[in-house]
């Protein structure tokens, strides 16, 4: 799901500190009530993602209803899998046949056929909002524009980064901890992001959160935090190599920036998975963010940088309102 950036939590878990069921995040919560929910409409869908999201209501025993946001992704073809999907109960169905050619619908069994779903439930406006499908803008931002616009918007706003705490502080997920570095200034964590369920390599998705709390974003970085981003290059380079025997050079390591919530942390993805946000006006890669501060302490101090805006994007109306776009 191609997400523009906007500034709320990015792995599909909202800033109000998590109404998303992602994994091991509620194994002692009641499973959500799926059939009980009433659609209200289609937010949004992406033929290339094999997603869709959806607007839902559920009824509770006081008879009122509280929205959801309900989230489908067809999970990836597991290899191991394959096999199984080809012989094992699987209807075929022919649609069209022209000389060599042929296109089937195949019909395989339940087990075989899984949809990965995220819940997001009370969902507020804003979550409606987040998944809904709008138009984006591209934003030019000067250093003066982060300062006199962008900053005070950040400022302004309560964009909770509590669940980061918490997996800082081990109150959750500390058994999804790949690796850590416990350095208060130079040390991070290094966890599976939400969006990849582990079963396959083809869609790895791990996220370093630093333990300092005052770094926001790009924007903060100087030449001081480079023993910090060469510890997260290295050591996460490593950490994955040796828990799923993935090489370096075969991971896309960035950040991105619009950041989707404000608190600095750095995406390690499978180099040939086309993940959410690694588009170029999103993306920077780690190794280039290390050499530009070395060659210059001050580099995103000085440099315009572009990012998108969604159409219903606050921080978009304070551009317009400033004459930026």
């Amino acid at each position: 799901m191609a997400e523009s950036p906007r500034p709320k939590r990015k792995r599909e878990e909202e800033e109000d500190g998590g109404a998303a069921l992602r994994d091991g995040a509620a194994a002692t919560a009641a499973p959500f009530p799926l059939a009980e929910l009433r659609l209200r409409r289609v937010l949004r869908e992406s033929a290339r993602d094999k997603a869709v999201f959806l607007h839902g209501e559920v009824t509770g025993a006081s008879g009122e209803g509280t929205d959801a946001v309900i989230i489908l992704e067809k999970t990836p073809f597991q290899e191991e899998k394959l096999s199984d999907l080809l012989k094992k109960h699987t209807k075929l169905e022919l649609q069209m046949r022209n000389d060599i050619y042929s296109t089937y619908h195949l019909y395989p069994p339940p087990e075989l056929s899984e949809i990965k779903a995220t819940v997001v439930h009370p969902a507020t406006e804003k979550h409606l909002q987040k998944y809904l499908r709008q138009e984006a803008h591209l934003i030019r931002e000067t250093w003066e524009d982060y300062k006199n616009i962008t900053l005070p918007f950040i400022q302004s706003q309560s964009f909770s980064v509590q669940w980061v705490y918490n997996i800082l502080e081990k109150k959750a997920e500390a058994d999804r901890i790949i690796h850590e570095n416990p350095d208060p200034r130079n040390g991070f964590v290094l966890v599976p992001d939400f969006k990849w369920n582990q079963n396959q390599l083809d869609d790895l998705y791990l996220i370093a959160l630093v333990h300092r709390r005052e770094i926001k974003s790009l924007r903060d970085l100087t030449a001081e935090h480079l023993p910090l981003l060469r510890n997260i290059l290295q050591e996460g380079k490593e950490a994955i190599a040796k828990r799923f025997g993935v090489p370096g050079s075969q991971l896309r390591i960035y950040l991105h920036y619009q950041p989707s919530y404000y608190h600095l942390h750095v995406h390690f993805t499978a180099l040939g998975y086309d993940a959410p946000g690694s588009s170029v006006e999103r993306a920077h890669l780690l190794a280039d963010v290390i050499d530009n501060l070395a060659l210059d302490s001050m580099y995103y101090q000085k440099r315009a940088l572009t990012f998108a805006l969604r159409a219903d994007e606050l921080l978009l109306k304070k551009f317009q309102e400033a004459g930026r776009v």
